[in-house]
């Protein structure tokens, strides 16, 4: 099948080549000319994922309309903040119901939609042909062949398993089916934001205990947070909730860990986004995560101690203090 694949960052390129390695016809598409040109040439996308070879089914546009012409599938691998510029061009060129697969992860600030809702708004044909894609993912092990598990959510069983098989490929790249894209959407938006609490952690100079801690009660507000607005509980223990939490905590090509490793030892948040090339979802997210809490009436402390950290330039060590002596509770309450 013809698939587009709408973003050429890191993610974006890391699963057009998973597509183009099993055989797909896969045009990315970047707004920069120069960029997409680079790929198509050298056959490599060095600023995103220097080294990796790009397969030869996989080529580069900057043309919108000359990526989308006769898709089968598109992907959506666009930051969130960046969805309401990119889809209405989408929505002109698109007439028909063609499957829309996200492996963006976010909620939008202004309206505090996931990245479903997002597309519905601006793609309505797109409901009923919409699948999240997410799970413990870097996307340079994909791009690099060692294994990786996701799963792919649909409430549409069939479209689904279209999507799973396009992607998987033994031995490499497996994907699981889920039918709750609340809740699958929830876990992968929301880890990023644990994920600068792990990483404040670790560049405050705390060990393992406090960032199993985080994880632990990171897991334990989005499951709160995201059963309230009906997702499945189980979800969140699947790949898309402790699976990606646990991936974006620890691992060192995590770049909201990033985040908050700088933040701990010292940095401020403008130096630190200042110094990156790629998007940290999370510095977004926490906003997003914080007003949806306070509108749902959920206690999230951890969230709350970061975006007090990010948007009001709290020191970390006393947000740290101030979830070490909050007052003894139940461990489970929801």
């Amino acid at each position: 099948m013809k698939v587009t694949v709408l973003g050429a960052g890191s993610w974006g390129t890391a699963l057009a080549k998973v597509l183009g390695d099993k055989g797909h016809t896969v045009l990315l598409w970047g707004r920069r000319e120069d960029a997409m040109r680079a790929i198509r040439e050298g056959r490599t996308n060095e600023p995103f994922l220097p080294g990796i070879t790009l397969p030869p089914t996989l080529d580069a546009t900057h043309l919108l309309d000359e990526a989308l012409d006769r898709a089968d599938m598109i992907l959506v691998a666009v930051p969130t903040h960046g969805l309401r510029e990119v889809l209405p061009k989408v929505s002109e060129l698109v007439r028909a119901p063609v499957p829309v697969i996200s492996a963006t992860k976010g909620i939008e600030q202004e309206t505090l939609k996931l990245v479903n809702h997002i597309i519905e708004d601006e793609l309505p044909w797109s409901k009923s042909a919409f699948v999240a894609l997410s799970g413990p993912s870097f996307a340079m092990e994909v791009a690099t062949g060692q294994p990786t598990v996701v799963v792919a959510a649909a409430t549409d069983a069939g479209l689904a398993r279209e999507v799973q098989r396009a992607f998987f490929s033994d031995g490499s790249f497996r994907v699981y089916l889920s039918t709750d894209v609340l809740g699958v959407e929830m876990g992968g938006a929301l880890k990023n934001v644990i994920a600068i609490a792990a990483g404040a952690s670790d560049g405050m100079g705390f060990g393992n205990n406090a960032r199993a801690a985080l994880i632990t009660r990171g897991l334990a507000e989005i499951a709160r947070l995201a059963v309230r607005m009906g997702a499945e509980p189980m979800t969140l223990a699947g790949l898309a909730g402790m699976g990606d939490l646990v991936l974006t905590c620890s691992g060192a090509l995590s770049r909201n860990r990033h985040v908050g490793l700088e933040l701990g030892k010292g940095k401020k948040l403008s130096q630190v986004l200042g110094d990156m090339r790629q998007v940290a979802e999370g510095v977004r997210t926490t906003k997003s995560a914080w007003d949806l809490a306070q509108r749902e009436g959920v206690p999230m402390p951890i969230v709350e101690q970061v975006y007090r950290v990010l948007y009001e330039e709290k020191d970390p060590k006393a947000a740290m203090w101030d979830l070490m002596v909050r007052e003894a509770s139940l461990e489970f309450q929801f």
